[in-house]
């Protein structure tokens, strides 16, 4: 049997790589493939040069495992090319135009040789080899042949079944099992919580129209009820708690696009700072499996304007030097008075980031924010003093500052934090106030099985630090501890067991502690 096939690779090596060349393409279903077209094929058979003798190969030497094989294509069926500068580059994989391009000259020379009767090159035996070989392999061509015919009514049946050519669905669904516990709640009296069971479902379709763009909308629902009514301080809020009562409503549609160097995106509602820039923070941004606390998913900062419609630019966004700009309006919507793109709501925002290599990372981001009354500064993360300085009925304008930065000395390791400043200036009264905060993080990655991260988050949640005219300065400091373990059960499903602890709630020395155990599932498809 070996030396029957050895004849024949003798013979016509090109017939038998051209055959194990189909079949291989064919089992690893490559029906989409584009065909190449004549005018690529002629270019790149441009690019390479007959040759008389192997000799001619700077890089193929006598004592390689293929040289009798190459001096037999060279030597006796002269259809074999190299390149330009000499070289043949054995140990480069093939492409298509280079196999199509040779299987072509090889074809070419055996047709000539036929046709002018060589009997010295191609005679009756070489070819009673090859009716041999095909009869005695002619039942695995067969199944061969059996194997792409089934390829291709799976091919087009999943083409006639397809959901859509454009666009990609994405899901995402949480369990949670919650409960907050410890002596008093924020503010005085007992707490008392039960414990909770909650789910939040999101649905994502993705679709593109020419290969950069997307355009994004999302389902989402949820059930959590937010335990600050029983912790009585929204410092213990889930970063994944939604509220829709499992009511679907379409919360995010967006379309982003490439400008030149720029990428745009275009919010039409729901626009987040947090999802349309880098936020320095990978192991923990993310709601569904990153931190468990509101707080520790990343910097207040990017909280600034949620909700609403908006534009963002990120130039140079694949660079070591990333400039973002953008603006958003919550009720760009509404045409009434005190409301719409400039009238309502809006932050101004812009962001310079560093990123010189993928161990290290860092930014300087500004937002100017303008929250008519009963808005809140850092919408609801932290306590409610920094988030209403001034009362709940006061309009305010704030200047925010930040710097964020994020170092990985290792693939398993990610130190991380952030540190804040807002100017806050009431648009009824006299009054302004200073506002600090800060935090550090820890990830530790693959921790146990590969895929698995535990994570640390310390800091300090917004809290007024002086002003003029103001009279609700914290006088005490409130302290985040935040630990938790992702477990990655399989590539869709992962367990994420979290404890979050509120040292002196509302920045008060006078509340207890409270603790917030959480255990979250999160399945993604």
């Amino acid at each position: 049997m070996i030396k029957l096939f050895w004849n024949v690779l003798k013979v016509s090596p090109v017939v038998v790589a051209a055959t194990f060349f189909v079949a291989n393409n064919a089992l690893a279903g490559e029906t989409n493939e584009e065909l190449t077209t004549v005018a690529q094929l002629s270019q790149d058979a441009n690019n390479m040069g007959q040759v008389t003798s192997v000799s001619q190969f700077s890089d193929v030497q006598p004592t390689d495992w293929a040289f009798q094989a190459l001096q037999s294509l060279v030597e006796r069926y002269g259809c074999i090319a190299g390149y330009p500068n000499g070289t043949y580059r054995g140990n480069r994989a093939l492409t298509r135009h280079e196999f199509a391009a040779g299987l072509n000259a090889c074809l070419d020379r055996v047709n000539e040789l036929i046709a002018t009767a060589s009997a010295d090159l191609v005679n009756k035996e070489d070819l009673a080899t090859l009716q041999r070989l095909q009869e005695e392999y002619s039942a695995e061509l067969a199944t061969l042949r059996g194997r792409v015919d089934a390829l291709e009514a799976r091919t087009s049946e999943l083409e006639a079944n397809q959901f859509s050519t454009t666009t990609k669905l994405k899901g995402e669904a949480i369990f949670a099992l919650s409960d907050a516990f410890g002596d008093q709640r924020a503010g005085g009296g007992s707490l008392e919580s039960n414990t909770t069971f909650s789910d939040r479902v999101r649905l994502t379709l993705e679709s593109s129209f020419t290969g950069k763009d997307k355009l994004q909308i999302r389902l989402n629902a949820g059930n959590f009820v937010q335990n600050e009514a029983v912790t009585g301080t929204r410092m213990t809020r889930l970063g994944f708690a939604e509220a829709t009562d499992n009511g679907v409503e379409i919360d995010k549609i967006n379309y982003a696009f490439n400008l030149g160097p720029a990428r745009v995106q275009v919010d039409a509602s729901g626009a987040e700072l947090y999802d349309n820039v880098n936020v320095f923070n990978p192991d923990f941004k993310s709601s569904g499996s990153g931190a468990i606390s509101r707080y520790g998913r990343f910097s207040p900062i990017y909280r600034q304007g949620a909700g609403g419609s908006g534009l963002t630019v990120e130039l140079n966004p694949q660079g070591a030097l990333t400039l973002s700009a953008a603006y958003l309006a919550s009720e760009a919507n509404d045409p009434t008075d005190g409301n719409g793109v400039f009238d309502g709501n809006n932050t101004i925002f812009g962001q310079l980031a560093f990123k010189p290599n993928k161990a290290f990372s860092a930014a300087l981001t500004y937002a100017h924010t303008y929250q008519g009354a009963g808005g809140r500064l850092f919408e609801s993360t932290g306590g409610d003093n920094a988030n209403r300085p001034f009362g709940a009925n006061n309009a305010a304008s704030s200047n925010n500052y930040g710097l964020q930065a994020s170092f990985q000395p290792s693939s398993k390791l990610t130190l991380g934090g952030w540190v804040g400043y807002t100017t806050a200036q009431s648009e009824t009264s006299n009054q302004d106030a200073d506002i600090w905060y800060w935090a550090a993080t820890l990830g530790v990655k693959d921790l146990g099985r590969e895929g698995n991260v535990l994570g640390v988050i310390f800091g300090q949640p917004p809290k007024v630090t002086g002003g003029s005219n103001i009279t609700t300065e914290d006088s005490d400091t409130s302290y985040h501890l935040e630990g938790l373990y992702k477990v990655k059960v399989t590539d869709n499903i992962a367990v994420t067991p979290g404890l979050l602890v509120i040292f002196n709630p509302e920045h008060n020395n006078n509340n207890d502690t409270i603790y917030v155990g959480t255990l979250r599932t999160t399945f993604t498809f």
